[in-house]
């Protein structure tokens, strides 16, 4: 297996499939909440809606570096969403979650091992693999979030 596959794979076990590390996924929380649950207020922090929204901010972005070459979001706006309101827009942004992540996996798979180690976008911001790596650990960071958060709510120990 290369390492754009590894790494691939690891992004997928976060959002979609895995259990390894968390003993959970994105996929395995939310699939299937409500979405008075998923934008229930708990004390000051973030929803479980605007968490997961996050984290695909980010998969968007780094997406977009593989489809134009272009970073386009700052982490200053990757709080700024419009409220969900419904079910419908729970379980839409959730599809698009899921499509997002696995498109993202599939440019990652393409990289070769010298890709992975050139620049991502600026100097600066270090190689594809450390953004990948970054990415896929803030998203773990931001699983164990809402899983206490639900946890919270569920009233669960």
């Amino acid at each position: 297996m290369t390492n754009a596959n590894v790494l691939a794979n690891r992004l997928r076990e976060v959002i979609l499939n895995g259990t390894w590390i968390a003993n959970t996924n994105y996929k395995a929380q939310l699939e299937g909440l409500e979405y008075t649950i998923a934008t229930a207020k708990v004390k000051n922090l973030n929803t479980i809606a605007v968490l997961a929204q996050h984290v695909h901010y980010y998969i968007k972005g780094i997406t977009n570096v593989f489809v134009n070459g272009k970073l386009e979001i700052s982490d200053k706006y990757s709080f700024d969403f419009p409220p969900i309101t419904s079910q419908q827009q729970w379980d839409n942004f959730l599809e698009k979650f899921w499509k997002d992540a696995e498109q993202l996996a599939n440019h990652i798979e393409q990289l070769n091992d010298e890709q992975l180690q050139s620049v991502f976008v600026k100097k600066e911001y270090g190689s594809f693999q450390r953004n990948i790596d970054g990415m896929i650990e803030h998203a773990y960071y931001h699983l164990g979030q809402v899983t206490l958060i639900q946890k919270i709510l569920f009233g669960e120990d």
